[in-house]
């Protein structure tokens, strides 16, 4: 779901999947970030983007995006990452519900030359990601965190 605001330089992609319990937390935080930002961001909820992501990217010149980690730590473990300058591995995103990996997405968009000038990566631990789930409790009490460090970024990027 996109949101027609004009600011274009900032762009908010969450990503994931509703039905997924904790994959879902980008999508969750996507929806909160509308409101917290307002007219500052453009917000995106793209559930399972794959290689869209690429497309919801361009023409930004901050791009922050959050999804479901998945990197042995502790289930609601926040992790921000700089994709701007180089790849951030796909150790962090092993298993995707898209059909291509954020990982594998955001080095499809350095190649092709439209990746922004600014890329952040939120990545919040995942534990529970059965179908039907809810979110975890630690990915829960993660989600206001990560909207909170998100609104700051946004206040950081604009100035």
């Amino acid at each position: 779901m996109k949101n027609d605001c004009p600011c274009s330089s900032i762009r908010i992609i969450g990503l994931g999947n509703f039905m997924r319990g904790d994959d879902a937390v980008g999508l969750l935080a996507a929806t909160r970030l509308r409101q917290e930002v307002g007219d500052r961001a453009e917000v995106i909820e793209a559930e399972m983007a794959g290689v869209d992501i690429v497309e919801l990217m361009k023409g930004a010149r901050v791009a922050i995006l959050i999804d479901a980690a998945r990197s042995g730590q502790s289930p609601g473990i926040i992790h921000r990452l700089d994709a701007s300058s180089g790849p951030i591995g796909v150790q962090m995103f092993p298993h995707s519900s898209h059909a291509l990996g954020l990982s594998e997405a955001l080095e499809l968009a350095r190649v092709m030359g439209v990746l922004p000038e600014t890329v952040i990566v939120y990545g919040v631990e995942a534990g529970n990601m059965e179908s039907g789930q809810p979110l975890s409790p630690p990915v829960a009490n993660a989600l206001d965190d990560v909207v909170d460090r998100i609104v700051q970024e946004c206040k950081v990027c604009r100035a």
